[in-house]
C-alpha cells in the first residue's frame, strides 16, 4: 500500500513538473557565428533529458563490458570454491575411513581448486602422513610455516616429525621458533623441557621445569655442566633446597661448602640430608676425614640421631662399631635388623664378618658364618643407583642412563629379593 502511494505521489510530481514546463514557455537561442539555433524551452529540456539517458546507458554499457572478465573470474572462483569444499569434505571422510590414497587424491584436487589455504595445507600434511609420505607432509608443513597466520601450525608439524626422527637439535630449534610464534603454550613448554633433557641442556631444562617437576636432579645436572664455580655452587645450593632427600645434591653442596672452608655448614647439610633420606654415600662423605675408629662411631651416632631406627642408620652404626671392634654393639644393631625383617645382604655379610671377629676359625664360627651366608643369599641385595627404564646399575647418580640414554630415570632403588634354590 505504501509503495502504491509513493508511486502515485511520484507520478503527480512528474506531471506537475511537466505541466509547469509547458506553461513556462519561452525560447532558447544559440548563436555561433552565422549559425542560429532557436528551441522552445520545454523541447530543449526534453532533449537534454534524452541525451542524459543516452550517455548514462552508454557509460553503463562500457562499465559492464569492462567488468565482464572480473565477473567471469568471480563466477569461476565460486565454482572452484564449491568444488574445492566438496573435495575437502571427501578428503575428510577418506581420512576418517583410513583410505590414504583417496584422501591424498581428494586433498590434491582441493589444493588445486582452493590454493594453499591453511586448512588445505594442514589436511594435505595429514593425508601425506597417512599415506606414508613424510616428505610430502614436511613440504605442506613448511608451506604452513611460511604463512604468518598459520606459522605455529607448520612449526608444530615439523617439530613432531623431528621428534619422531629423534633429530633433537633440529627439534630444539623448531621448538624455539614455535615459542616465538605462540608464546606461553603449555604443550610447547613440555616439549621444550623434554628436548632440553634429550640434548642434555640442563640449565634450560631447569628454567622450563614446572612447579611439580623434580628440580633437584635438574639443578645438580646443570651445576655439573657449569664452568663458573660461583654459578655451580648456587645451582648445587638450589638442588639441595629443592629436595634435601636427594643425596647427590646434599653431598655436592656439602663438598662445595667444605672446599670453601665452612666445615660446620658442610656437616649440617649432610645431617639434614641424612635426616630427610638416609643414604650410605652421605655417611661416607660425613666420615671421610676421620680415621680414628672410636671417633667415627661417635660421629656416626651424631649423624643418625634423628633416624635412629632406620635400616641405613643401624647398618652404619654396626659397620663403624665393628671397625672399632665393638662387636657387642655391632651385633645389637644387626640382630635388630634381622628381627624386624629389614636386613638385606649387607647386614648378613656384616654378621659373617662379626662371627669371624668374635670366633675366628672355629667350628662355632664356621657354622655361624654358613648360616649368615645362606641368609645373605636369600636376602634382598643392597640398594643401588638403577635405571628405571633399562635396569642398568650405576656406581653413582647420573642424569642420563649410559645404557639406554634415557634422562631422569636413574634412581636409588632397593635391590631385588633373591630366592635360594631348592636343594
Amino acid at each position: 500500500m505504501r509503495r502504491a502511494l509513493w508511486l502515485l505521489l511520484l507520478c503527480a510530481v512528474t506531471v506537475g513538473i511537466a505541466w509547469a514546463l509547458m506553461r513556462l514557455g519561452g525560447t532558447v537561442e544559440v548563436r555561433v557565428g552565422d549559425t542560429f539555433i532557436g528551441l522552445d524551452l520545454p523541447i530543449l529540456l526534453v532533449a537534454l533529458a534524452v541525451l542524459f539517458l543516452v550517455l548514462h546507458t552508454l557509460l553503463a554499457t562500457v562499465r559492464w563490458v569492462r567488468g565482464w572478465p572480473a565477473r567471469m573470474r568471480a563466477r569461476r572462483e565460486a565454482r572452484n570454491r564449491e568444488k574445492g569444499e566438496a573435495a575437502l569434505t571427501r578428503a575428510l571422510v577418506a581420512l576418517a575411513a583410513g583410505t590414504a590414497d583417496t584422501a591424498v587424491l581428494e586433498i590434491r584436487r582441493a589444493r588445486t581448486l582452493l590454493g594453499d589455504k591453511p586448512q588445505v595445507l594442514l589436511l594435505t600434511a595429514e593425508a601425506e602422513r597417512l599415506s606414508g609420505s613424510e616428505e610430502g607432509a614436511a613440504e605442506a608443513f613448511r608451506a604452513l610455516s611460511e604463512r604468518e597466520d598459520a606459522r605455529f601450525l607448520g612449526l608444530r608439524g615439523l617439530l613432531r616429525q623431528a621428534i619422531q626422527k629423534q633429530d633433537w637439535v633440529i627439534a630444539k630449534q623448531l621448538a624455539r621458533e614455535a615459542e616465538a610464534a605462540q608464546p606461553g603454550t603449555a604443550w610447547l613448554r613440555e616439549e621444550r623441557t623434554l628436548l632440553a633433557q634429550k640434548t642434555q641442556d640442563w640449565r634450560e631444562a631447569l628454567a622450563l621445569a614446572g612447579p611439580q617437576a623434580p628440580r633437584a636432579p635438574l639443578a645438580l645436572a646443570a651445576a655439573r655442566q657449569e664452568r663458573d664455580p660461583v654459578n655451580a655452587a648456587e645451582l648445587e645450593r638450589q638442588a639441595f633446597q629443592a629436595d634435601p632427600a636427594f643425596s647427590p645434591a646434599a653431598i655436592a653442596h656439602a663438598l662445595r661448602l667444605k672446599a670453601a672452608g665452612s666445615d660446620r655448614k658442610a656437616r649440617s647439610v649432610l645431617e639434614q640430608g641424612w635426616a630427610a633420606a638416609p643414604h650410605p654415600d652421605i655417611a661416607v662423605a660425613y666420615l671421610s676425614n676421620e680415621t680414628d675408629p672410636l671417633t667415627r662411631v661417635k660421629m656416626a651416632e651424631q649423624l643418625v640421631h634423628t633416624t635412629r631406627n632406620h635400616p641405613e642408620s643401624r647398618l652404619l652404626l654396626a659397620r663403624t662399631a665393628l671397625a672399632a671392634s665393638l662387636t657387642g654393639r655391632a651385633r645389637q644393631e644387626l640382630e635388630a635388623l634381622v628381627a624386624d625383617g629389614t636386613a638385606d645382604a649387607r647386614a648378613y655379610l656384616l654378621l659373617v664378618e662379626l662371627e669371624q671377629e668374635e670366633h675366628g676359625d672355629s667350628a662355632v664360627g664356621r657354622a655361624a658364618e654358613a648360616k649368615w651366608l645362606r641368609a645373605a643369599t636369600a636376602a634382598p641385595s643392597e640398594p643401588r643407583w638403577r635405571c628405571g627404564h633399562c635396569g642398568k646399575v650405576h656406581a653413582e647418580w647420573v642424569p642420563v642412563c649410559d645404557g639406554c640414554g634415557t634422562p631422569g630415570e636413574v634412581r636409588w632403588q632397593p635391590g631385588p629379593a633373591q630366592i635360594l634354590p631348592k636343594a
